[in-house]
């Protein structure tokens, strides 16, 4: 294992409320107890970050701060061990994860009950805890998540938080193989993603929506049927989706876009005891969902559910699927350095599957 460096290099938010980066010299932290230090390579960059840079999520409980670490989706080999960590299983040259909920109390009703990542003391990678856009990070020794030896860290990362959210809210949906599935901003980082895993992983059938510049990605990622949600208004893509099912309807929507409109037009696309599922955060005020009305959810038994993120056994189970070939995020890699041409594009609503930031 090469010397750790003194200083290294970290990308940071220098004016949140905007797409604004910066790269910043920093001093390499020591890990306390129940810490390890981990030397990060990789890291995914998720919408997520886009909306906690910008502070367009109305729902957080405090603006972000200048100099925030954002980035959620780390992968990188542990370097160094913190007090009293010599019997942990997890050992020095391990490469290991970082997600978004990068650490948790571990016993409050959420952590007990297996709810983890809603735990009211979870420490969020990217606000008000170092994120993983930066060459060493952090980790609780307990939280972070194996890497298996044959995916490569560049693969990893998108899985850590694209993939087992997704992964999360499809088995949140209880749609059963051979059934339909609508994803909703199919072609995006987390969307064709959940593609795969559906398609692939769960053999349900998928029809994805989302622009046209997306849809060949969405058909190779295992999708049977592609909308083209600008060639639709309200009415119509609901009828394209019954005529797509049989009239029948989906068994589940997975909504993985931050769009209120998409939540407007998921309901009318499900059967009888049906799942919605949210999954994308839309930016801004927030809204209730269009058409969620009483005699409409009781006529259908009609179910919503939401998905935060997944849990440590999602991850895992996560890691499996893209280890054993069945997921493949689509992504490109950058230097950290454009990272803020990265978010413009993320933005505009013109970045296709995913980008890996190369920390290296």
């Amino acid at each position: 294992m090469s010397e750790i460096p003194k200083q290294y290099k970290a990308c940071v938010y220098d004016e949140p409320g905007k797409i604004s980066t910066k790269i910043e010299t920093r001093e390499t932290p020591e890990p306390g107890p129940g810490e390890v230090l981990i030397n990060l390579t990789h890291s995914g960059v998720c919408h997520s970050d886009l909306g906690v840079m910008e502070n367009s999520w109305a729902s957080l409980p405090y603006p972000t701060q200048a100099g925030q670490v954002g980035g959620h989706e780390g992968v990188g080999k542990v370097v160094k061990l913190g007090p009293g960590s010599e019997s942990s299983t997890v050992k020095v040259g391990d490469r290991v994860g970082v997600k978004w909920v990068s650490g948790t109390c571990g016993s409050c009703p959420q952590c007990l009950g297996g709810s983890e990542a809603l735990c009211p003391k979870a420490k969020v990678s990217g606000y008000y805890t170092p994120g993983t856009f930066q060459q060493y990070c952090i980790g609780p020794i307990n939280y972070v998540t194996a890497i298996p030896d044959n995916l490569p860290s560049a693969d990893a990362a998108p899985m850590l938080c694209a993939g087992v959210t997704t992964y999360a809210g499809l088995r949140k949906s209880k749609a059963r193989s051979g059934e339909w599935v609508v994803i909703s901003g199919a072609g995006g980082g987390l969307g064709h993603i959940a593609c795969q895993l559906a398609a692939g992983g769960m053999a349900l059938r998928v029809i994805g929506i989302d622009a046209p510049s997306k849809k060949q990605v969405v058909m190779n990622c295992g999708a049977e049927h592609f909308i083209d949600v600008t060639a639709h208004d309200d009415t119509s893509i609901v009828e394209e989706v019954l005529k797509l099912t049989g009239g029948l309807g989906a068994s589940a929507v997975l909504v993985c876009t931050a769009s209120n409109k998409a939540y407007a037009q998921a309901l009318d696309f499900l059967r009888f005891d049906g799942t919605l599922v949210c999954i994308g955060m839309p930016e801004g005020a927030p809204q209730p969902i269009a058409k969620s009305f009483p005699q409409a959810l009781v006529f259908k038994q009609a179910n919503i559910c939401a998905v935060a993120v997944g849990t440590r056994r999602d991850a895992i189970e996560c890691l499996d699927f893209a280890a054993r070939g069945i997921v493949k995020a689509h992504y490109r890699t950058e230097k950290m350095e454009n990272l803020m041409e990265v978010f413009q594009e993320m933005k505009d609503g013109k970045l296709i599957g995913r980008v890996v930031l190369d920390l290296q």
